[in-house]
């Protein structure tokens, strides 16, 4: 595989559109205030350690890519979206982490074949529209016998379940863009990934959410601050029964998933797999 050529005009003007997305509300404090441990069960399941050469792909303000240079890899955190590493290079200077920034696409990554000991992603390459071609270049930049790692949310996780609730209200997916929720299925994951890996390991795990101490919490917080529950607010502004109805679907859903104590259980799936040789 060879990376990719220029992407057609459609192409740009959808990951613009991506960009801008991501680009809303405040993702950063999601990672950090409502799954700042997820990066680290990567970082572990990789077992990314001192002088591994790792790429976090979709790497957001680094929540990945932060304790795998905290734990003495060579790291670049790439992403589609300059304001997420802008973020992520202040949480990096804080904590006393040392690793490069770069914009780079998911779909297109700008880095040799086989550059990589370890190429991962925390719910974050599940966001590119094309998963095969996403797919095709986790695999070309990560070395023969290396580690590929990923943690995406599944289709009927929490997460899973609130893409399907904000669909109706969002506009139609142009041709050939998949559902993100789709890279928490392994059937899925393990057709895009194919032959060009081995020794796959797949499993569905769960990340406590205590952040919110009720549905309507969890509502405010989300319309404030996760990108792609702004975004969909932002389409039905002129709306107004269609913005309550977004109101009670995502309520409802929080309210059904939320446990005595003020607790949700968010389901993800951890796979981990090497690069044939």
């Amino acid at each position: 595989m060879t990376a990719q050529s220029d992407p057609p005009q459609a192409d740009r003007d959808l990951k613009a559109r991506h960009r801008a997305m991501w680009a809303l509300g405040d993702y950063p404090a999601v990672a950090a205030e409502v799954i700042p441990g997820l990066g680290e069960i990567l970082v572990e399941a990789c077992g990314v350690g001192p002088g591994h050469r790792v790429l976090d792909v979709a790497a957001g303000s680094g929540n990945a890519a932060i304790p795998a240079a905290l734990a003495g890899a060579d790291v670049v955190a790439g992403d589609l979206t300059p304001e997420l590493l802008e973020a992520g290079r202040a949480v990096a200077e804080r904590r006393g982490a040392v690793l490069e920034w770069r914009q780079a696409d998911a779909e297109a990554l700008p880095y040799a074949d086989g550059e990589f000991d370890t190429v991962m992603s925390c719910v974050g390459v599940m966001f590119a529209p094309h998963h095969q071609a996403a797919a095709n270049e986790l695999v070309r930049v990560c070395r023969p016998g290396g580690v590929i790692g990923l943690i995406n949310w599944t289709p009927e996780g929490f997460v899973g379940q609130m893409f399907a609730a904000m669909r109706p209200y969002a506009p139609p997916p142009p041709p050939g863009a998949q559902p993100p929720p789709l890279w928490g299925s392994e059937d899925h994951v393990r057709a895009l990934l194919g032959d060009a890996v081995t020794d796959v390991v797949a499993r569905r795990r769960t990340v406590t959410i205590d952040r919110f101490a009720h549905p309507a919490a969890f509502l405010d917080y989300f319309k404030a601050n996760y990108g792609p529950t702004v975004a969909a607010y932002r389409g039905v502004a002129g709306d107004p029964g269609r913005a309550a109805a977004l109101d009670r679907a995502l309520t409802e859903l929080a309210r059904a998933h939320m446990r005595e104590g003020a607790t949700m259980e968010w389901e993800y799936l951890l796979l981990t797999a090497r690069r044939r040789g």
